[in-house]
């Protein structure tokens, strides 16, 4: 099977990823539905939005956090002030699960994923995805890294509160054991990200430091009104969006507070289109909406009085009025010294045909 996300980011087209995460818990007991429905929920308003993947987290907080790990989140939003706490709310889906939802994907047409967070979950999902997704919170676990990559399979490595010679690292680990298409998710790890803190301009310097990978951006900020957020990380280079997803953005805890709804999706996804629709090309060139402009609003050499037929022509009997239908001024030279063939109009238009060497 082919990725989704990795065609489309490697045709330079805009990809976005709907980060559901476990938010489909707390949509479950807002609706009074069951986990299950709620997920097929999200995937189905995902893809009437147009989203192009969806991606889950799968995990079991007895392996993923000790009990005494403290919170890093805003509490004000997310009130649970312990890790294993938290995810201990969320933890209840497995294989099966996974793979009912991993088959709905597959019905309704849009790429299914989930970032795996331990060694059991990674080689249960293998066979269900087409990519990997690797958490910025395990960019230093080499060996976990090592276990996706011999996968064989593209991977999505995100890589906040990373430094350099981290990236660099994981990078070379994944690159030991797989030559799959390799994406780097620039992030920030503070939930939500404050505008002042996305960091954009760190696109251009993981496009600059590793041109050969496609670059991305996971984004934490809240939706801003005009999602220029996104637009300008797209702008920077970032081809491929993953970010949080969830159906009420009211909703406390979790991830639903700096998360998109459908709607914001839809508008993110009409505004990438404006974007692309304005950037054009990248062809120095006069465009063919251009030409009418371009001959009208241009200049031609022009007659600066009565030019009698068989007068040699100098540079005081010529000026320069649009439109630019006739002879260049560019060929001023080339006019000048040459013989009217007939008589020249104050105010004519010089063409080719009017004069004599």
């Amino acid at each position: 099977m082919e990725s989704t996300v990795i065609r489309r980011a490697q045709e330079g087209k805009f990809v976005l990823i709907a980060e559901i995460g476990v938010n489909y818990y707390d949509i479950a007991t807002e609706r009074g539905i069951s986990p299950m429905e709620a997920a097929k929920l999200m995937i189905r308003e995902a893809k009437a939005a147009g989203i192009h993947a969806v991606k889950f987290q799968t995990y079991k907080a007895e392996t993923l956090a000790a009990k005494a790990s403290p919170y890093y989140w805003d509490i004000t939003e997310e009130p649970t002030r312990s890790q294993y706490e938290l995810f201990q709310k969320f933890d209840s889906f497995g294989e099966a699960e996974y793979r009912e939802l991993a088959s709905y994907c597959r019905e309704l047409e849009i790429e299914f994923c989930s970032t795996a967070f331990d060694f059991a979950s990674a080689d249960y999902l293998d066979s269900m995805m087409d990519i990997y997704k690797i958490s910025s919170s395990d960019l230093s676990n080499l060996p976990f890294i090592a276990h996706q990559a011999k996968k064989n399979k593209p991977i999505l490595l995100s890589v906040g509160a990373s430094n350099p010679d981290e990236i660099d690292r994981a990078v070379e680990t994944i690159r030991r054991y797989n030559r799959c298409p390799l994406v780097l998710l620039h992030c920030v790890l503070e939930y939500p990200t404050p505008y002042a803190h996305a960091n954009l301009n760190k696109i251009v310097a993981l496009k600059e430091r590793y041109p050969d990978l496609i670059i991305g951006y996971s984004d934490h900020t809240k939706p801003d009104s005009c999602y220029d957020v996104i637009k300008t990380a797209y702008c920077l280079g970032a081809t491929v969006i993953e970010k949080h997803y969830t159906l009420n953005k009211e909703l406390k805890g979790n991830d639903h507070y700096h998360a998109m709804d459908p709607e914001d999706a839809r508008k993110i996804l009409a505004g990438i289109a404006f974007v692309d629709e304005i950037r054009g090309s990248y062809d120095l060139k006069c465009l063919d909406s251009e030409q009418k402009a371009r001959s009208n609003a241009r200049r031609s050499i022009v007659a600066a009085c009565d030019i009698p037929q068989g007068t040699v022509i100098t540079q005081e009997m010529l000026t320069f009025k649009r439109p630019g239908t006739g002879i260049s001024p560019t060929q001023t030279d080339l006019v000048v010294g040459k013989t009217a063939a007939v008589f020249i109009a104050d105010d004519t238009i010089l063409q080719p045909d009017m004069l004599n060497d």
